[in-house]
This record gives C-alpha cells, sequence and structure tokens, in this order.
C-alpha cells in the first residue's frame, strides 16, 4: 500500500466533524511523498502534530490557543426570528414570533465545533472492509449516499462491511436548503442494468441487511418506485434471509407508486419528514411537504400492515422541543415504527446555516420520549443518520425476533 494512502487516512483521523466538511487540527502538514515505506511518511506527521499541540497548549500558559480560537460551538449562530404572518399568508411587519427562529442560508454559524463530534477515520489497510466496499462499488460503477452526501459515519459502516446505495443515479430533480446532492431538474436516464449490480455488490458483501435510497426522480412516471421494486425482488431472489431497507422520496404523493414498492417485498419502507412542520418552506423544496410524507408513510403501511415503516428528523435546525414532540405524535398516529434524530451539519456555505448544536443530553431526552409514544426503536444522537450502522444492527434483531414470535404463535394457534 503506498505511503500516500496512509498518510491520507491518518489525516482523516485528526479531522473534526463540521457541517460534513473535514477541518484539519494541524496546519501545515509534512510534505507527501510519492513512494516509500509508509512508516517513513506517518512518522514526521505525528512529530508535526506533537510539536504544534505543544505550541498550542504552552503558549501564553494558558488553554489550547486552538480551542480557544476555533470554540466549543455553544455561542453563535441562533437563527433568524421569524415574523408574524398575515392574515394572506405574507410576511407582517410586527414584532418577531417570540422564541421561534428559523435556519437561513448565509446565518450566523455556531462559533467552532461541541466535542463530540469525532468519528473513526476510513482504515488505512488495504485488505479491509473499506477497501473491499469501496473497490465493489467502484467496479460496479455504483452511488452511495455516504459519499454523495457527504456522511460523517462513512468510516465506520465502509469498515462495517457496508454501504448505503444510491439508486437512480447521482443527481437529484429537487434542491432542498440541506442537501449537498447535485440537482438538475432533466437528469441522466437511470441505468437498466443497476438493479442488477446492486445485487451483486451486496450479495459480495455478506451484509444481513442493507440500505438502498435515491435521489428525488421527479422527471420520471413512477418516480423510480420499479426500479426499486426490481432491485429489492433481486436481492430477495439471491439472498431471502436478506433484510431490506429502503429509503425512498414522497413519490410525488402518488399512492399508485407507493404500492409497487410497498408490495417488492422489501422490509422496512423508509421515508424521512425531515424537519418540523413549521421549518418545511425553509429545509425542503416546495414539491415536498410535512403532510405528503405523512401520508405517504400512511398509505405504505396500509398497503402492507406487517411492513416495517421508518423516518428521520434533522435537530438544530431552530425547531423547538414541542414541535419535535408534536412531530413524533403525529409519525405514531400513522403507526410509523422507527424514527431516528441526528445533527443537522451544514454540507456547504451555499447551504443553511446550523441553527444550533444539539446536546447529547437533549437527543437522549428525545429518545425517551419516542419510546414512551410507542415506536418500535428510536435512534437519537449528533452523529445518528437515517440510515446508520448501529441502527442495522439492532433492527436486524428487532425484525427477525418479532418473526420468530409471529411464525411459533401460528404454529401454536394451528396445532
Amino acid at each position: 500500500m503506498s505511503g500516500l494512502l496512509q498518510l491520507h487516512a491518518l489525516v482523516s483521523a485528526t479531522f473534526a466533524v463540521n457541517s460534513f466538511q473535514t477541518v484539519p487540527r494541524v496546519m501545515p502538514l509534512p510534505p507527501m511523498r510519492s513512494s516509500g515505506d509508509a512508516r517513513d511518511t506517518i512518522a514526521p506527521l505525528f512529530s508535526t502534530i506533537e510539536e504544534t499541540e505543544a505550541e498550542q497548549s504552552t503558549a501564553g500558559g494558558g488553554p489550547s490557543i486552538y480551542i480557544e480560537s476555533r470554540g466549543d460551538g455553544s455561542t453563535g449562530g441562533g437563527g433568524v426570528p421569524m415574523k408574524r404572518r398575515r392574515d394572506d399568508g405574507q410576511p407582517g411587519t410586527d414584532d418577531d414570533v417570540e422564541g421561534l427562529v428559523m435556519p437561513r442560508r448565509g446565518a450566523e454559524m455556531p462559533r467552532g465545533r461541541p466535542s463530540w463530534f469525532r468519528v473513526p477515520a476510513p482504515s488505512a489497510d488495504v485488505y479491509s472492509r473499506y477497501a473491499e466496499v469501496r473497490d465493489s462499488l467502484s467496479k460496479l460503477e455504483l452511488n452511495t449516499v455516504c459519499e454523495e452526501a457527504q456522511c460523517p459515519n462513512i468510516g465506520e459502516c465502509w469498515n462495517g462491511g457496508t454501504g448505503t446505495i444510491m439508486l437512480l443515479g447521482d443527481t437529484c430533480t429537487r434542491g432542498c436548503m440541506f442537501c449537498a446532492v447535485n440537482t438538475d431538474s432533466k437528469p441522466p436516464p437511470p441505468d437498466p442494468f443497476e438493479p442488477f449490480k446492486t445485487a451483486e455488490a451486496v450479495i459480495q458483501w455478506g451484509v444481513d441487511y442493507i440500505v438502498m435510497t435515491s435521489v428525488d426522480r421527479d422527471d420520471l412516471e413512477d418516480g423510480g418506485a420499479q426500479h426499486f421494486a426490481t432491485t429489492v425482488q433481486l436481492l430477495k431472489y439471491n439472498k431471502p434471509e436478506l433484510l431490506v431497507e429502503c429509503l425512498v422520496s414522497d413519490f410525488q404523493g402518488d399512492e399508485k407508486s407507493v404500492e409497487i414498492l410497498a408490495d417488492s417485498g422489501l422490509d422496512v419502507y423508509a421515508h424521512n419528514v425531515e424537519t418540523v412542520e413549521r421549518l418545511q418552506r425553509y429545509v425542503r423544496d416546495p414539491r415536498a411537504g410535512y403532510r405528503q410524507s405523512i401520508d405517504t408513510l400512511a398509505h405504505a403501511k396500509k398497503i402492507k400492515p406487517d411492513l416495517y415503516t421508518k423516518t428521520s428528523v434533522m435537530l438544530g435546525l431552530g425547531e423547538t422541543d414541542e414541535e419535535v414532540i408534536q412531530t413524533m405524535k403525529d409519525l405514531r398516529a400513522v403507526d410509523v415504527d422507527v424514527v431516528t434524530f441526528g445533527q443537522y451539519l451544514r454540507p456547504t456555505e451555499k447551504h443553511l446555516s446550523v441553527v444550533e448544536y444539539v446536546k447529547p443530553e437533549k437527543f437522549e431526552f428525545f429518545k425517551k420520549v419516542g419510546e414512551e409514544l410507542g415506536f418500535k426503536y428510536v435512534a437519537s444522537g449528533p452523529l445518528v443518520r437515517s440510515s446508520y450502522k448501529a441502527g442495522e444492527f439492532y433492527l436486524t434483531h428487532m425484525i427477525n425476533k418479532e418473526r420468530e414470535e409471529q411464525a411459533r404463535n401460528a404454529d401454536v394457534k394451528d396445532s
């Protein structure tokens, strides 16, 4: 393995997550070497890190200058105060609505990052499962949301031997203000062989649970539902015991498309509401909507009552506790089984600014409330994402256990 790749992996380990972008702890880095023993390349990096940290910790005889200059995320941000709206729906000119804020592109960001934003770096070992997943995706020309959306958990998931495959290409027909995926009103047509390539890759990985997602494809008559269904059917044909989750769009509210996917044989039907109802217009594309998303999940459950339904909510966009709890109640009203909560992180300066970094204690609070409301599973934490390996382990155990119990009860009833 080249020293260059080893160095890249080690540098990644020193980076801190901020708005899906990596910010180096130490600058400048030592010169890269194009060849030679990897240890010779890495050694100067350790030396540079140690020397720089020593300088920072001793300068001025006080706390690290680096820590002081970057902040801990507890100051700044705050969003933009919302105005009252007139009866005709237009913004009013009277006082700000007390306590309610909204996110805005270009607004002030929180100063620095909290200490809890640390993630494992991708493995530098050429024989690691990270390399195996990366190489199989590249060989089959498949896209992943892990890369396209700049997910901070890519190291953990790929090292675990799995990734979230993104079907229907890498270009979305919508332009949500939180998402880093490419957008275009007329993206290239889907690859008709993609379902076969996906099945081949997933079977090679040897996983028990796979998540597939996609960009929004409003340019397709069914939104890509049949493309998803075909992929699910190929996976189940090759490995019937594989658990398949599809994280899909709202299909513009088209119930027929929802039915095509719900009847495909998948195990978990996932669609994200993304944020609380009040903030929908500021966060999502105008073609998306809170009620449309809720109805999509409700219809999937109606078509297939034993289907697990799942959604995700981003925090840190100006929502209140009461709004988050009401969202959970709305989801439970249509029997959604699983909900995840994660911190919104700004992909680029062109996207919505973070209003606040929500503390881990608040995530734990929402997890407890969700469990009390009857969700079968609640994943809640700053770095939790809708498709996240830790959650897949739990869902695999939960689904298999419930199905075994159902089978036993059916046997008892027949005997």
